[in-house]
């Protein structure tokens, strides 16, 4: 292609494009038509410079022009009530069940690594020495210590804002790190397994266990299905990176990340829930029974939200990824 030809013969068109674009009044309905027989036109020039000569400057011209003319052509989607309501009725729990074989392995396999360095910390003093010296893990395990005034330490209100920030940060880090094949998803995921496992191996060693699960169970079942949740699907983000199926890598990380992002905002209600209830449930004067019986309610309807309303809306074709119409456009190619 001779790009100086090329310029000289559709330069003309292009100004009158970025020209229509421009105006401020309403179109008629004959710049109306001209200007989407124009959107088509550069939209094939575009193609025809990507892939014969990309000049950089024109490239980043047209693909301007492109992008506004398609706006102006498709018209500006205003975000409703009614696409909140599909998003978690819909597209939240189809994403979350369609990939549960990735995040319930996780949660099995991360529960029995805790309870496993529960075991382990409990059964060896000497590790109890290098986590702390003994008046100190006292002080932490014995009857309202700080493992039991943790929960009460602060104001209901602020206690469970200040927990909805940390684990959606957590959350957050699960998501985003599976884009680096998957690799930080398990260091972060460990760091909370290894948390519990000292707190299960100290109250255990103390003989509160009893206590400890009673303080944990109440808020902890539904916030670490959450970060269980967003482990196994960063981890599924990463895999993406290294096998993406019949779908191009591009593609496949695209739908995947998209659908990864819409988990994070979902999450982030869930922890909401999970962190009211850890600001004032779990150090409520509610009955042991009671409080855990609250905690095991909240897991039950959120699996049931997942199982229920995602596996309906998988069954019907969902994936958790956005409407077609609000994806971004991909970039035309020449045939």
């Amino acid at each position: 292609m001779d790009l100086d030809v090329f310029i000289t013969a559709h330069s003309a068109e292009w100004d009158r494009l970025e020209t229509l674009l421009g105006r401020k009044r309403r179109l008629t309905g004959a710049e109306a038509d001209e200007l989407v027989a124009l959107y088509q036109r550069t939209t094939t020039h575009l193609s025809l410079l990507l892939s014969s000569a990309p000049d950089p400057a024109l490239t980043s011209r047209l693909t301007s022009l492109v992008a506004r003319a398609r706006s102006t052509v498709t018209g500006a989607r205003k975000a409703s009530w009614r696409d909140t309501a599909r998003f978690f009725t819909t597209a939240f729990p189809a994403a979350v069940y369609r990939l549960r074989h990735w995040w319930i392995p996780t949660a099995i396999l991360s529960t029995a690594v805790a309870a496993l360095l529960g075991w382990w910390i409990a059964a060896h003093p000497e590790v109890q020495a290098a986590i702390g010296a003994p008046e100190d893990l006292r002080d932490m395990t014995r009857p309202g210590g700080q493992y039991e005034t943790y929960y009460s330490s602060h104001p209901a209100a602020s206690f469970a804002a200040q927990v909805w920030t940390n684990n959606a940060q957590a959350v957050a880090l699960c998501l985003v790190l599976g884009a680096f094949a998957g690799l930080p998803v398990l260091w972060v995921l460990f760091q909370n397994m290894l948390n519990l496992g000292v707190g299960i191996g100290l109250m255990s060693s103390a003989g509160r266990l009893d206590t400890f699960l009673g303080l944990i169970l109440p808020h902890g079942l539904l916030e670490l299905t959450a970060v269980f949740v967003a482990a196994g699907i960063g981890l599924r983000l990463g895999w993406t990176l290294i096998d993406p199926g019949p779908r191009t890598r591009r593609t496949a990380l695209a739908e995947e990340g998209r659908s990864a992002l819409g988990v994070a905002i979902g999450l982030a209600a869930v922890l909401f829930i999970s962190g009211a209830l850890e600001g004032f449930v779990t150090p409520s004067g509610l009955p042991t029974w009671a409080r855990i019986g609250i905690g095991v309610a909240a897991e039950l309807a959120f699996l049931l939200y997942v199982y229920v309303l995602g596996g309906r809306a998988v069954r019907a074709g969902a994936t958790g990824d956005v409407d077609l119409a609000d994806r971004e456009a991909a970039l035309p190619t020449a045939a």
